[in-house]
């Protein structure tokens, strides 16, 4: 349970922004475009190193899908940066047509996901990005947790030939993975060993899970606690191995529960005939608002004390059957 430390709280953003300056270095058909938002995506030091392979497109976003797509006919890899919500809310229709329907090999790059945007309101939050990205037929949906892993992902995705969605976020959070971490696409990690709950989480809840499991066990409850950084493809193997053990689940998400990990995971239950308790930490059908990211997480209920509350219940529920 002591094996996850938090080495020092930094924002998933940056470790986006080293993969792809190591990106850069060593593979020449990675190229980057950015809507205006090289700061804020931390692409400064790829468009300083290699200008010649950095487009600002400006506030333009429908045009850097387009571009993105026509870019990778010439055997380029393109990235493109900007904020999630403009990432696939306002041009869901280009990366439909020109980047999903014919398979082109863009990474989508998505920063300031979810709520812990913060103080920018909910017309800069999104909570419904990762349900809009999986429902494209051979998308690749990966959510990180925290900087190492973002780098690692950011690598990883320009071996892999498709398109991908990766989402990460602004404020700084728990880094506590490993720095040289082998990261593969649609596989699971398990994080902490238990018998008596199943918590599934990704993303920013991943570290509020390891805390909740950590109070959870002085309650004399031993909870599974699961990493799910890649939410399309599902790493089935791992969520129904766990649940055959504790026959009980509680997926956590910083998103909307209806379109996200958790309706994935109950859908891979009812398929499978693996049916029991399950419980959703997530934002139950609402938009955010402006506040600070802590504010916002905790009006939520997105954070371990919530996840705890829901182990509980799910266990309790467990007993009934």
């Amino acid at each position: 349970m002591d094996e996850y430390i938090n080495t020092g709280n930094k924002d998933t953003r940056s470790g986006f922004g080293v993969g792809l300056l190591e990106l850069g270095r060593t593979n020449p058909n990675v190229v980057a475009l950015c809507a205006d938002l090289t700061g804020s995506l931390k692409m400064n030091e790829f468009k300083n190193e290699f200008p010649e392979r950095f487009i600002q497109v400006g506030i333009a976003e429908a045009n850097m899908m387009g571009i993105a797509a026509g870019m990778t006919i010439g055997e380029k890899i393109p990235f493109t940066g900007t904020f999630a919500n403009f990432s696939t809310g306002r041009v869901y229709d280009q990366i439909r047509q020109s980047i999903a329907y014919s398979n082109k090999n863009v990474k989508i790059c998505a920063s300031h996901a979810g709520i812990t945007l913060g103080e920018d309101g909910a017309t800069h939050q999104i909570l419904e990005d990762i349900g809009l990205m999986k429902m494209l037929p051979g998308m690749t949906v990966i959510n990180t947790c925290d900087y190492n892993q973002t780098k690692a992902a950011t690598i990883e995705i320009s071996k892999y030939n498709g398109p991908v969605y990766l989402r990460f976020g602004r404020p700084k959070v728990p880094n506590f993975t490993e720095e040289d971490q082998n990261f593969e696409i649609g596989k699971g990690i398990k994080l902490i060993e238990g018998s008596d709950v199943t918590i599934v989480a990704t993303g920013h809840l991943v570290w509020e899970s390891i805390s909740a499991a950590k109070d959870l066990l002085s309650q004399g409850i031993n909870a599974e606690v699961i990493n799910i950084h890649t939410i399309k493809p599902l790493d089935k193997d791992i969520i129904l191995k766990s649940i055959n053990k504790t026959n009980s689940l509680v997926s956590c998400e910083e998103h909307n529960i209806l379109g996200g990990l958790g309706e994935s995971i109950s859908r891979l239950i009812v398929q499978n005939n693996k049916l029991c308790p399950m419980e959703f930490v997530g934002v139950n059908d609402s938009f955010g608002e402006s506040g600070t990211p802590e504010q916002l997480m905790n009006k939520y209920k997105l954070n371990s004390e919530n996840i705890i509350d829901k182990c509980v219940k799910v266990i309790s529920r467990k007993k009934l059957i």
